[in-house]
């Protein structure tokens, strides 16, 4: 497996991480790329792209029961990553954690596997700052199997309401499933007092951590919950993989989600046995090479010294709150204390995707649109919003283009 490049031996470096990323250098419309949406999708390293092309070109195969030098070659690879993941959650066994297509396959695995525990009546409490990934699933069990979804609200800084999620739970709430971090306000949640709450309450956890555990260290045994949800396409790793950790108390009791090759144990013409997790969850060919390289994203990501990515980062995040709310007519969505490093506004009288369109000229890529997050653009009452997130490789330079690139657009439509 290729060993990621050397980093900084001691302060944050950031033009050394750029030149680790080959799409940092070209150009769009004439104009240095600025990529300002990276809560949609990070960029990826060279040791990630090394990875992706040497999985291909010297040991791919298929994994598991194959007996031939490439596919046992690859079986290490793929079962290396899991505890790549594991390690990087901190969870307790490594048959905690499935492999997934992304976050959204591993949320609705878990409301998959539950249904059977939920009847009408039951209830669900969600946020209003979920990702549709996180709201959709169960919406499902609303309507199959008649569960309540209750909704925590956001207040008007944009922070989760800690005391109404209390005051929501009740004996009939049987699922809290909550994000980490926001994908539009960047608020951090209490995730471990959350569970605790829904702990007590009787209810299983599930924590959405496809932002949060980008910015983040993650220990799922600190935070004490049942599930938690992450995707390697914003972890600087391939598309098509995330993971899923369930406790294996819950993991054992639920169902497949799908049938097929890999998950079961026998299979005759009247019945079939599956097999244990994880692979119980793991039907058919699994994503070999999107594990792999995500495996080696996590690796060259656990190099870093977080601490200085997180002060970085928030450098970023305050010179761009500064800076956009110097625009007049702008407006910033979410101001929580401590929240991550991502920035949603509006412009008076500019539609986002306008104005998106018009900082595309310019080179400067940010995100338009509900953000799959409809139900928090009703809570502001805004039909979309434009959000620029900032990641370990953004620079001070690139929130000034940024900024430079929102007043000449409003010009444009003046």
């Amino acid at each position: 497996m290729p060993k990621p490049a050397p980093l900084a031996a001691s302060a944050f470096d950031v033009e050394a991480i750029r030149r680790q990323f080959p799409i940092l250098s070209r150009k769009v419309h004439g104009k240095p790329l600025v990529y300002l949406d990276n809560a949609a999708s990070a960029q990826k390293p060279a040791a990630v792209l090394d990875a992706l092309t040497n999985a291909y070109s010297e040991t791919y195969a298929n994994v598991h029961r194959g007996v031939h030098a490439l596919s046992t070659e690859s079986t290490l690879l793929f079962e290396q990553a899991r505890e790549r993941v594991r390690a990087y959650i901190n969870a307790p066994t490594l048959d905690e954690v499935v492999f997934t297509k992304g976050g959204t396959e591993a949320i609705n695995l878990v409301a998959s596997g539950l249904a059977e525990t939920i009847g009408d009546g039951d209830e669900i409490v969600v946020s209003e700052m979920e990702h549709h990934s996180n709201i959709v699933p169960w919406h499902f069990l609303r309507e199959r199997n008649g569960a309540v979804l209750k909704w925590v609200p956001v207040t008007a800084d944009g922070s989760f309401d800690l005391d109404a999620f209390a005051r929501l739970l009740t004996p009939r709430t049987k699922i809290v499933a909550i994000t980490h971090m926001s994908n539009v306000l960047g608020t951090v949640t209490p995730v471990a007092e959350i569970v605790r709450l829904a702990h007590a309450a009787g209810a299983v956890v599930l924590i959405d951590g496809c932002q949060g555990s980008v910015h983040q260290r993650v220990d799922v045994q600190a935070l004490g919950c049942d599930f938690y949800v992450g995707t390697g396409h914003k972890l600087y790793g391939p598309s098509g993989i995330g993971f899923l950790y369930g406790r294996m108390e819950h993991l054992a009791a639920m169902r497949p989600y799908q049938g097929g090759g890999e998950m079961i144990d026998t299979v005759t013409k009247d019945w079939v046995t599956y097999g244990a997790p994880p692979h119980r969850f793991e039907a058919g060919t699994p994503p070999i090479v999107p594990a792999i390289g995500l495996g080696v994203a996590l690796d060259w990501l656990g190099r870093l010294d977080m601490a200085e990515v997180a002060a970085h980062e928030h450098a970023l995040l305050e010179h761009a709150t500064e800076a956009l709310e110097a625009i007049p007519g702008l407006s910033i969505m979410g101001k929580a204390p401590g929240k991550g490093a991502l920035v949603s506004f509006v412009v008076d009288g500019i539609h986002a995707s306008d104005m998106s369109a018009v900082l595309d000229r310019y080179g400067i890529a940010v995100r338009a649109g509900s953000h799959c997050a409809q139900p928090l653009m009703d809570r502001f009452g805004v039909p979309a919003s434009l959000r620029a997130s900032f990641a370990l490789y953004n620079t001070h330079e690139e929130v000034d283009a940024l900024a430079e690139g929102l007043a000449k657009a409003k010009t444009f439509f003046a």
